[in-house]
């Protein structure tokens, strides 16, 4: 079983430093071919104006777009999840994978210097520390998304089948649950099509 962390731009070392210590083989994905080698993708924080604009020249997110539609366990954190979000508010024609059933508001925790940690409960999970970088909001989910966590009563980590999501960055903490968690999806659709 191996998982990818996409490196067009952002924190995606402390992703694969995190699947790393839990044992599952990881890399950094930067092209269509690597796409093809992974049983699970890790969508990290970062500039998702830059990680979108990236995956669009590169063909990337198109073919995200494609495995994700054919099952593949895709995690967003932060940036990510606004790349995962079919509608973002206040940048609605900004590029975007545009998988999950739920819409955000980009930084809307403000911005770098407003940066804070929390305590979330997580379900099935536990109580989790949370880092907030310049956080999206979710200001809608669907029916259909499972939330799992939420912070002041909004949304904070959010599931749909084979898709996951987080406003806030769990590879700046050492609790390792969070990723156990999208490892355990990854690795129960990996058994499933063996």
């Amino acid at each position: 079983m191996i998982i990818g962390v996409l490196a067009l731009q952002g924190d995606f070392r402390e992703h694969i430093w995190s699947l790393q210590r839990l044992g599952v083989e990881a890399f950094a994905v930067k092209s269509v071919s690597d796409l093809e080698r992974i049983d699970g993708l890790i969508i990290p924080g970062g500039e998702s104006t830059s990680i979108g604009r990236i995956a669009k020249v590169t063909g990337v997110g198109e073919k995200i777009v494609e495995l994700a539609k054919r099952g593949l366990p895709i995690y967003g954190t932060c940036a990510g999840m606004i790349l995962m979000a079919k509608r973002i508010v206040d940048h609605p024609d900004q590029y975007r994978f545009g998988l999950m059933d739920i819409a955000v508001r980009r930084n809307a925790y403000g911005r770098q210097i407003d940066s804070f940690e929390t305590y979330l409960d997580v379900e099935n999970i536990g109580r989790v520390k949370a880092v907030f970088i310049r956080a999206p909001m979710v200001v809608e989910v669907s029916d259909n998304v499972e939330v799992l966590a939420r912070y002041e009563n909004v949304p904070v980590l959010v599931k749909q089948g084979n898709l996951l999501a987080s406003s806030f960055h769990p590879e700046l903490t050492d609790d390792l649950r969070i990723h156990a968690y999208f490892v355990k999806m990854v690795a129960d659709r990996h058994e499933s099509v063996r």
